[in-house]
């Protein structure tokens, strides 16, 4: 073997297991696997889960807070400040921030990440070259996917079109969008489909970022989703515009995204921060429906968004933080919602994803994170240390902690 990890938890209530790694891939799991490995972990019982997922990043624009503050708070004033400041970054600016967010979150547990990547005529390509640079160069420790992504809009900012089209040849993963920031948002979403479905290619649009539900185009969406036979591949960012919508049009949305397949990616970090700037009393959470959502089949994944930018100007990373924030926001501490939320960051974006080899199984990759807890129902609620992080079956990332209370 080359790896050995001894009495580990992977679920309360059940035996402690042994689990088995050779060329990447988990070969066995048992309550006591004999035989001599390279490396052995002991885990005496702590939790051990599939590694985490990050499904909704910004790379290239992190750690940028104290070059231009948002002193508003809002959307529309994170949306010029990050404007200005882009045509600004050069390739190794972008490289460094981007490398030093990426290292914070592996070093958190993610083993694999979707970064949206933006570029327009006034930055060119300049972080989009750096984030497929940092893909090559991370492979052994990430996987990641990396969204082409039009922050500026594609019809408001001519000459985008034609950059969407070369990043999908220059190796883009996935097609992005964002309809809320563009005119017409029916056409910019067929336009995201057309490009799509021309390179194979899933879709990623950030949806309905808005305090009201007066202007959305989630509708649309969902219907041309399942006209085009696109079930599954879509997934959209924030859509806090639900919040707003009176019960009977949200149950109608929510039943079409279910029928969809839409993948949502809550953003809490910065929902809350930018949302419902307007409100002087009564102030809304301004986050999308988890529960809502969750509970009509929909696919939810949790996500980081942005660190310490005009969008969200704190942050370290840590989807575990993530989830923690999103338990009081949605409602979601109840004794049988709680153990929804941990699939949260693991499952639910490995699906959304579509990673094929993920989870703690027979055959399948060996991305893994030893937590530093013993009961799994804590897993998320602890904010537990990440003590050893494992990527294709290799030690990522090993933290040694010696707490010691004075008497």
């Amino acid at each position: 073997m080359d790896l050995l990890i001894k009495q580990a938890r992977l679920n309360d209530g059940e035996d402690l297991q042994d689990v088995a790694v050779e060329k990447g891939r988990i070969t066995q799991i048992a309550p006591v696997i004999e035989g001599d490995a390279k490396e052995v972990i002991e885990a005496a019982g702590r939790v051990l889960i599939p590694g985490l997922v990050e499904s909704h990043i910004h790379l290239d624009k992190a750690l940028i807070a104290d070059r231009e503050p948002n002193k508003s708070g809002t959307l529309k004033e994170a949306i010029e400040v990050t404007a200005k400041l882009k045509p600004t970054f050069t390739e190794e600016d972008v490289y460094q921030r981007a490398k030093q967010a990426l290292e914070m979150i592996i070093r958190r547990g993610a083993t694999t990440v979707r970064t949206h990547s933006e570029f327009d005529p006034a930055q060119g390509f300049t972080g989009f070259n750096m984030i497929m640079k940092l893909k090559e160069e991370y492979k052994d420790r990430i996987d990641m996917q990396v969204v082409a992504f039009p922050q500026e809009g594609i019809f408001k900012a001519p000459g985008t079109e034609k950059m969407m089209y070369e990043a999908m040849d220059m190796g883009a993963d996935v097609v992005g969008g964002i309809p809320y920031n563009d005119a017409p948002a029916n056409d910019h979403i067929d336009l995201i489909f057309e490009i799509a479905k021309k390179y194979d290619k899933d879709i990623d649009l950030h949806q309905d970022f808005a305090d009201e539900a007066d202007d959305t185009s989630i509708e649309y969406l969902c219907k041309k989703t399942i006209q085009e036979g696109y079930e599954g591949r879509v997934s959209v960012g924030h859509l806090t515009a639900l919040h707003a919508m009176p019960k009977e049009r949200l149950d109608r949305v929510i039943s079409q995204m279910a029928k969809a397949k839409i993948n949502v990616m809550p953003l809490p970090a910065t929902d809350l921060h930018l949302g419902a700037r307007g409100d002087e009393c009564n102030v809304r959470r301004a986050v999308t429906p988890i529960r809502k959502l969750r509970d009509a089949g929909v696919n939810v994944c949790l996500a980081t968004n942005n660190i310490r930018n005009a969008f969200t100007p704190y942050g370290n990373g840590d989807l575990m933080q993530i989830a923690m924030l999103a338990i009081p926001v949605g409602h979601l501490g109840g004794a049988d919602d709680l153990p929804t939320v941990l699939p949260m960051i693991t499952e639910n974006p490995a699906k959304a994803l579509n990673l094929q080899d993920y989870g703690l199984a027979v055959g399948k990759k060996a991305d893994m994170v030893l937590l530093d807890t013993k009961v799994k129902a804590n897993a998320i609620i602890d904010i537990p240390e990440r003590a050893y992080v494992i990527k294709n079956g290799r030690i990522t990332v090993k933290v040694d902690t010696t707490v010691t209370l004075s008497q």
